[in-house]
């Protein structure tokens, strides 16, 4: 395309370079080379103030959105679990359902419910659900916690072998959800472990987590009676 015919082309649809910034940083700096280095322009300067302020707003809208679609579908994964937590006719079945379906709806690598006993010896009958449930002495759980919930976020810490058996070596992050199971009963504990050592940490909000955890100790409140 000749210049002639560049130039009718924009004369045209004026809007085509009105509306891409990177064409629109070209011509200022264009325009600035012309002038020289010794000839102060504030409408220059003021143009790349403004421009740089528009980035950091954009920067910051993007974040928003992304942390509002990041919201909206936590809220969507805890509604999910708290659905399949409402499920099961009997302890087994919610049993079974923790094992598979909730550590799948909850996206972690070792879901394990914890269970204080003054018993010495577990109920048999509990044994093939090994996988998804473990008994400890009185005390345990706030050993192992180390402090009071109702969640805990946090890198995985020492003697999760208790919690999570084979699995302990890919746990890198847990989420423990401490549960209070009554008047005159031992407390629990839901622990959710995930390989990615990012996954669980201080830093991010429990909110959605401390409400499941809400929901969860009602429906093992009603079995345990």
């Amino acid at each position: 395309m000749q210049p002639t015919e560049w130039r009718a082309h924009i004369l045209s649809q004026p809007e085509l370079v009105l509306e891409d910034a990177d064409v629109m940083r070209a011509l200022i700096a264009a325009g600035d080379a012309q002038r020289g280095h010794n000839v102060i322009d504030l409408r220059g300067a003021a143009m790349q103030r403004l421009t740089s302020e528009l980035d950091t707003l954009q920067d910051t809208h993007r974040h928003v959105i992304a942390a509002a679609y990041e919201n909206v579908a936590g809220t969507a994964q805890i509604h999910r679990a708290i659905l399949q937590l409402l499920d099961p006719p009997s302890f087994p079945a919610l049993l079974t359902t923790l094992e598979h379906d909730m550590a799948q709806t909850l996206r972690v690598d070792s879901l394990r419910l914890v269970l204080e006993t003054s018993e010495d010896e577990p109920d048999p009958a509990l044994d093939k659900f090994d996988n998804v449930l473990c008994t400890a002495p009185a005390g345990f759980i706030a050993d192992y916690a180390g402090r009071e919930g109702p969640v805990i976020l946090r890198p995985a810490s020492g003697g999760v072998e208790t919690i999570y058996g084979d699995r302990t070596r890919w746990i890198k992050s847990e989420a423990l959800l401490l549960l209070d199971l009554g008047q005159g009963r031992l407390p629990g504990m839901l622990a959710l472990g995930a390989a990615d050592e990012g996954q669980f940490h201080s830093g991010q909000g429990s909110e959605l987590l401390t409400f499941f955890t809400g929901v969860f100790q009602r429906v093992m409140r009603r079995w345990l009676s």
